[in-house]
């Protein structure tokens, strides 16, 4: 079938996140997570995930959708990084298998589901107080010299961008950090390959973007500028009440952000190249280039919930398995039929 490939870009709907040496990849309802295991080997595991508010009518309202899409995002994200962690976990357990008693396997599922809200919690409250109290503190110290309040408020911004910077290139020096970044990178090129209409094959991926509009960094960074310009409107008195009404706006910041990233994700012109601008510019460092088997793991996660061969064929009007254009002939160097999914 000649190509007749006449867009630039189409969205995929897919999405995914890097965990231990790995990636998960996410569509609809179904998401997988692929795993390199300690003997080379490529795991792969599918389940669903329907989220807090399965197809109820309020996920679907704009600036309202984007507050259970972070939750249902954040939750996901740490179960696939639990899954992820099972594995290595798995080899060091086989040989106790014969010794586990009845209602082991069970009890561990429930210590795994109080682990997984304990994590989140924590999680939230490290970053409430990281991104919203620690700039609100050190902001309220410069108040004694600074009397302008709109001046304060835009420096308190400013703090919050700078800590979260430092916080992201601080991490990234991390060995294992920057393993993880290596196959984040891998998964904004699996998603790039498709949506630019490329055959899903480790040298289309290799020459890919790792930059992708939709990246989860370059949406906290639209939350850090969302609660600059929303915080700088903010006139309370009370020092109390101005700290709570912070708090209290997360979810409207996280909604907004959604929103941006959502619009820079779906379109593709000036607007949404500036907009997406800083994000690209952050994930040069949340982002590293991949080997190849790090993009055969991407591949696998990708094809255990995702038919690209479809996406191609319905979107581009080509056919990977019979085009003479090598961006679009088919190889691969497993059977995805010999995964274990």
């Amino acid at each position: 079938m000649a190509n007749k490939k006449k867009k630039k870009r189409v969205y995929s709907g897919i999405g995914g996140q890097a965990v231990l040496e790995g990636i998960m990849m996410k569509n609809k309802d179904l998401y997988a997570v692929a795993v390199r295991r300690p003997n080379g080997e490529i795991a792969v595991q599918t389940k669903e995930y329907a989220g807090i508010l399965h197809d109820h009518l309020v996920t679907k309202i704009p600036f309202v959708r984007g507050i259970f899409n972070f939750i249902d995002s954040l939750a996901l994200g740490v179960q696939a990084l639990n899954k992820s962690a099972e594995y290595f976990e798995e080899e060091e357990d086989q040989t106790k298998d014969e010794n586990k008693k009845p209602g082991q396997e069970k009890k561990k599922k429930t210590l795994d589901k109080i682990s997984s809200i304990l994590t989140i919690i924590i999680a939230i409250a490290l970053c409430v107080g990281l991104f919203i109290f620690l700039p609100f503190y050190l902001s309220g110290l410069l108040s004694g010299v600074i009397r302008n309040e709109s001046v304060v408020n835009v420096l308190e911004g400013v703090i919050r961008i700078v800590i979260f910077l430092i916080y992201v290139l601080l991490i990234s020096l991390m060995k294992d950090i920057r393993r993880t970044y290596m196959y984040h990178g891998a998964e904004h090129k699996c998603i790039n390959c498709l949506e630019r209409g490329r055959a899903l094959t480790v040298s289309n991926v290799r020459r890919s973007s790792r930059l992708h509009k939709r990246c989860g960094t370059s949406f906290l960074l639209f939350v850090m500028l969302v609660s600059v310009v929303l915080f700088f409107f903010i006139r309370i008195d009370n020092q109390v009440y101005k700290l709570l009404l912070r708090v209290a706006l997360i979810p409207v910041v996280a909604g907004i952000s959604y929103e941006l990233i959502r619009l820079a994700g779906k379109t593709d012109n000036i607007f949404t190249k500036i907009l997406s601008a800083p994000g690209f510019l952050l994930q040069k460092i949340t982002t590293k280039e991949p080997d190849e088997d790090m993009i055969e793991v991407a591949i696998a996660s990708v094809e255990a919930v995702f038919d690209w061969k479809r996406f191609l064929k319905t979107e581009f009007e080509v056919d990977p398995d019979v085009s003479d254009d090598p961006n679009l002939s088919y190889t691969t160097q497993w059977d995805p039929k010999d995964l274990n999914l």
